[in-house]
Formats: C-alpha cells, sequence, structure tokens
C-alpha cells in the first residue's frame, strides 16, 4: 500500500479505488515499518469507501485488525447524507475507563495490598457471564437503566451528582429506544450492571508515579504518590447481543439501498433509515448500560476500600476525576474545509479528546481540556492525558485509547506456556486476582505495545499532552 509521509508522526493512503477520502495513520516511522503488510492499513482504506464519510478515515497509533473498522479507527459521517456502522462501534458497546482519585498515598496501603486485591476480586464480579452485582433486576426495571444510563444509578444510590458531572455525556447518551433492543439482550444483560466481564476488561488500583504538567494535575485532582483506581469494562452481553442483532439486520438490507462496500464486515445503512434509526436507538440504550454498570462497579469498589482500609467515605476521598468511552458513534459538531458540519464521529477504540474550553465539558475541567484515559499493561504504566486544539482540527477531537495489541489472545497463550506470569508481575510490583490462569496469559504485557509509544505519537502530533503516569500495584482480571 502508498503511503506518504504528512510529518514525522502522520501519513496518508491516497485515494484510491472505491475510497471516498484519504486514510490517515498517526505513528512513528518505526510503528509503520511495523505496520506495511499489516491487514488493519487495508481496513483504513476500506472505511474511506463509506458513503457519506468526511474527511479522513483516522487511525490512531494503538490500530490493530477488528471487525470491519480497525480498532483504533475514527470516522466522520455526513449527519444528513452519511451512514451508520455497527462495525465502527464495535461489539463491546462503550467500552470505557473511568478513573477515580482517592486522599491515599501508596506508604499509607502498601502493606495492606493484599488484602485489598482479595477485597476487590469478591466485590466486583468477573469472568465470562459474570453476575451478582446487583441480583433480581428486572427486564422491566433495565428498559429504565438504558434510558437513564447513570443517572438510573444516582437516583438508587449508587452515584452522586458529582460522578455524572465528570462523565462523558453526565453519562446518558440521549435518544436510547428499550424497544429496538432485543429480549435476548435484555436477558443477557438482566444480572450484569455491576460487573467486569473479561477479555481486556481490569480493575487496576495505581498509584501516581509520574506529573508531567503540575497545573493539569491540580485541576484533575492527581499527585505524585497518590492511590487511584482505572475501571476499563463495557455494555457486557447486552452491549455484544445488541451489536450483533444488529450486523445481522444492515447486512440484510444493504442492497436495499444499492451500498456495495469492500468488506461486508462494514454493513451500514443510511443514518436516515429506520434501520440506521433503530441501531442508534438500541447503541444509545447500550451505552447508556455501560455508563451505569462502571458507576456502579465504582460504588462496590469504594465500598471494598473503606471496609479494608477501615476508613470513612471522608478520609478515603474516591472521587471520579473522568469517564471515557471508546468504543460509540455520536453526534457532534466539526469545522470540515472551513464549514462548521454535524456529523457522526464513529469512534472504535478511540476516545473523545476535546480541547480546552469545548462546552461539552464540566466547568472545573473546561479550561484544561478533555481528560483521556490510556491504560496500559497490568506490568507497566498508564497514562492521563488532556485532548488540545489540535484534535479538534485534524481528529474530530479524537485520541489513542490504550497501547494496542501486539499479538492475538491465541498467540499470547502459546507464549506464556511454561511461565510463571503470576511471580513475573509480583516481580513487577504487581498483585493480581483472576478466574483464570488463561486470561491472564491473553492478556500478559508482553501481548501490547508499550503505551508510551504510542502516547508519544499522540503528544508529538499535537493532538493530545501527557498529564500523569499511573503504575499498578493492584489488578482484578476476569
Amino acid at each position: 500500500m502508498e503511503f506518504v509521509k504528512i510529518h514525522d508522526y502522520l501519513w496518508e493512503i491516497p485515494r484510491h479505488g472505491a475510497m471516498l477520502v484519504p486514510g490517515r495513520v498517526y505513528a512513528s516511522a518505526r510503528m509503520m515499518d511495523e505496520l506495511r503488510d499489516d491487514p488493519a492499513l487495508t481496513q483504513v482504506a476500506n472505511v474511506a469507501c463509506l458513503p457519506g464519510i468526511v474527511g479522513y478515515s483516522l487511525a490512531m497509533p494503538d490500530i490493530h485488525w477488528g471487525y470491519g473498522f480497525p480498532i483504533g479507527g475514527v470516522a466522520a459521517m455526513d449527519a444528513h447524507s452519511g451512514v451508520i456502522s455497527p462495525g465502527g462501534v464495535g461489539y463491546d458497546i462503550n467500552c470505557g475507563v473511568r478513573l477515580i482519585g482517592t486522599n491515599l498515598q501508596y506508604g499509607e496501603i502498601a502493606g495492606k495490598v493484599d488484602r485489598l486485591a482479595d477485597a476487590l476480586f469478591h466485590a466486583i464480579p468477573a469472568g465470562v457471564g459474570s453476575h451478582g452485582a446487583i441480583p433480581g433486576l428486572s427486564v422491566d426495571e433495565l428498559r429504565h437503566l438504558v434510558v437513564e444510563g447513570a443517572g438510573w444509578a444516582l437516583r438508587n444510590g449508587y452515584a452522586t451528582a458529582e460522578d455524572l458531572e465528570h462523565t462523558e455525556e453526565s453519562g446518558c447518551l440521549a435518544g436510547a429506544q428499550p424497544d429496538r433492543v432485543s429480549e435476548f439482550a435484555f436477558n443477557r444483560g438482566r444480572k450484569q450492571i455491576g460487573t467486569l466481564g473479561s477479555g481486556n476488561h481490569f480493575l487496576e488500583v495505581s498509584r501516581v508515579d509520574q506529573v508531567y504538567d503540575t497545573k493539569a494535575a491540580g485541576s484533575l485532582g492527581l499527585e505524585p504518590g497518590q492511590v487511584t483506581v482505572l475501571i476499563h469494562s463495557g455494555s457486557r452481553g447486552l452491549g455484544h447481543q445488541t451489536c450483533d442483532d444488529y450486523l445481522r439486520l444492515i447486512g440484510q438490507v444493504m442492497a436495499k439501498y444499492e451500498i456495495r462496500l469492500p468488506d461486508r464486515q462494514l454493513a451500514a445503512v443510511p443514518i436516515a433509515s429506520p434501520e440506521g434509526q433503530a441501531y442508534l436507538g438500541a447503541m444509545a440504550a447500550a451505552a447508556n448500560f455501560a455508563w451505569c454498570n462502571r458507576q456502579v462497579m465504582m460504588h462496590l469498589t469504594r465500598q471494598a476500600f473503606m471496609e479494608t482500609l477501615g476508613v470513612s467515605q471522608r478520609e478515603l476521598g474516591f472521587s471520579l476525576v473522568y469517564d471515557v468511552c471508546h468504543n460509540i458513534a455520536k453526534f457532534e459538531e466539526h469545522v470540515i474545509d472551513g464549514e462548521k458540519r454535524l456529523v457522526c464521529v464513529h469512534r472504535k477504540g478511540a476516545t473523545r479528546a476535546f480541547g480546552p474550553g469545548h462546552p461539552a465539558l464540566p466547568p472545573a475541567l473546561r479550561p484544561i481540556g478533555q481528560p483521556v484515559l490510556i491504560p496500559g499493561d497490568m506490568g507497566r504504566y498508564s497514562f492521563v492525558l488532556i485532548g488540545r486544539e489540535a484534535a479538534m482540527r485534524e481528529t474530530f477531537g479524537s485520541s489513542c485509547h490504550g497501547a494496542g495489541r501486539v499479538m492475538s489472545r491465541a498467540q499470547a497463550k502459546r507464549e506464556a506456556r511454561g511461565r510463571d506470569l503470576y511471580s513475573e508481575l509480583a516481580a513487577l510490583g504487581v498483585t493480581v486476582r483472576a478466574q483464570s490462569r488463561a486470561g491472564v496469559a491473553e492478556e500478559m504485557p508482553q501481548a501490547y505495545k508499550d503505551v508510551a509509544d504510542v502516547v508519544d505519537v499522540m503528544e508529538a502530533a499535537g493532538v493530545t499532552q501527557r498529564v500523569a503516569k499511573l503504575r499498578p500495584f493492584a489488578v482484578i482480571k476476569g
């Protein structure tokens, strides 16, 4: 595939074949050398063939192969003439990350990490099909929950008003239509609110290892040595089933709209079509489920901290820094070719990264820009970034979402044979609690890029700015 170097951290795939816009890849020269034969780059070009796409088909430096869209892919469709593609959102609708700050310093709890890890593993249901955090939730109640999102958690005592203020979209995406979610999807999610799930989902207790921007860190309530918590999860079985349902439906009706694409996994329909509107209503419902899910897990985590450490809520100071989603499609206004346009931005393994002053941000954070939370692997570090103004001009206000895999899960398990991964992680200062060794093997540090390299690209390109580095010391896995 031909590439044109725009600058040291941005490469362009010129329009060719059925592409309607160029593709653009954020990467260092070394990353591009490693990517040249990667099928994910073909996916970037394929996305550029979607009707109504504007600007560019974008890929972040954590790019790897996904369903239809690459993971790390961003594409904006004209809100009136464009299409919606479930593959551009992904199976785990509104998979996302929330960062929680505490009043604790690592030195205060260093001798209690094992007990804390045990308590969190007991409190937060994890693993495939895990359930039990809120037993007995009826489908009727779930229909209310997917409309209210994190507001349901507030109404039921699992959240504060400040939590919602520091959640993207205040934890509720407008337009949710529970009638567009199948009964099967509701039943899959009925017992899964407040559960972590499996795969790359995790709960990570970290300490602030380094601060790069003292002013921004202060605005976020972060300081060196502080204990923090990252929760990474999504919409569980409800979101997965919703994606599956609509991929099937949209694949069946594409011909009706005379849409032909180079990859059937890109299945798409016009945004304005009945099927497009139905998917958007169901997707919003699944997104709201995910926000509520992470909020309830935050509540359960707070309880486990207080009980294990014997501290009051005031002493603990468990406060939400921010919650971001990275598998979603949202209607936003962006300036394209000098004109402000309403577009539907698909972010698949990519994080919103609005710059300073954006009205969508809570007043306390508006002066510095949106927090962008970038988990690494469980053996190294994660980063807190903020969006910069260039993101609004160049990436539809988007950034990377994590480290990005370099091994498939099957390959990682092969590489892990005969190794004591728990001891290896303990040697790095990380206590792990997991449902299975296989789950740890799939997610071992070597299965991922070094997230520092990914973050460096985004910062050098002017899209985001580093605020702090977090070092994990306890990890809960499915």
